[in-house]
């Protein structure tokens, strides 16, 4: 369970829905790790970010909040089989229920494509995402449902979306760099995103937050499938979680996996608590 919120992992039907509908945010786990291209390892990532936050404190001195009150509630993880399609359906509905009960979904990853789901309970006009990678192919391996290809999957399968936002991106393929190069996307390099603000293109629309950990240099979090050199410190992550929290109304950490001592884990946790500390106090 992620420290700080209540357990609906195990309660009963009626339980768990009365637990769920009191609740502000739902953390959900999906350790699907399916279509990693490098290093695997990504089914472990919840179980890791809810370890590696047992050392933090409850309280936040910024926003003068307590995390144990903020209505936290763990619907512990939804296994992961290999049919991703179907897998990916079945999250989503899981989601689906928080978002309806008035909660924000907080998605812990297994690989990214599991924000498909994500993004596919919350309907947002705008996709907000850290990553190193514009995972804009149509197909990675003959795989439209490859984490290489997630941020293509949610601009073209998913009607509310307008627009896809990508801070710290720092490759890709020559087609990727082509299909980033349209009105829809907008790419902020990794020495441009200390200085970025959303200003008022977030206000009034609905936004879902996605942080690939990848987004970070690997000399902070090398614990991942895919890293990436050159890219963003863990303050400049901090800062963009909580410039976007207020406006999201869903939120997924992906691609963290068990090959470091627990660095990139306790950052994916950090990250967590920043978006609910920032979302409740926006």
């Amino acid at each position: 369970m992620f420290p700080g919120a209540t357990d609906d992992s195990e309660a009963t039907d009626t339980a768990d829905r009365s637990t769920r509908d009191g609740a502000n945010f739902v953390v959900v786990g999906a350790p699907l790790d399916a279509t990693t291209t490098f290093q695997p390892g990504t089914r472990f990532g919840p179980r890791r970010i809810r370890s590696l936050s047992e050392p933090f404190d409850d309280y936040d001195r910024r926003t003068d909040q307590q995390f144990s009150t903020l209505g936290v509630a763990d619907h512990g993880d939804v296994r992961a089989w290999n049919d991703v399609p179907e897998y990916l359906e079945y999250l989503a509905s899981t989601l689906r229920e928080a978002v309806w009960n008035d909660a924000v979904p907080l998605l812990l990853g297994g690989e990214h494509t599991v924000s498909l789901a994500g993004v596919r309970a919350v309907e947002p006009e705008v996709f907000v995402c850290l990553d190193a990678h514009l995972d804009l192919y149509d197909a990675y391996d003959g795989n439209p449902l490859s984490h290489a290809a997630v941020t293509r999957r949610i601009l073209e399968d998913v009607d509310s979306v307008e627009e896809v936002v990508l801070l710290g991106a720092r490759t890709g393929s020559e087609t990727e760099w082509e299909r980033a190069a349209a009105d829809d996307v907008t790419v902020v390099p990794p020495e441009a995103v200390g200085e970025w603000s959303p200003d008022d293109r977030l206000a009034g629309r609905e936004v879902y937050l996605s942080v690939d950990i990848d987004a970070a240099d690997p000399g902070y979090a090398p614990g991942t499938g895919t890293m990436e050199p050159f890219g963003l410190e863990p303050r400049e992550l901090r800062d963009v979680v909580r410039e976007v929290a207020p406006h999201a109304a869903g939120f997924d950490v992906v691609e963290v996996n068990d090959r470091d001592d627990g660095q990139t884990a306790a950052l994916a946790a950090k990250l967590v608590r920043e978006f609910v500390f920032s979302n409740a106090d926006g």
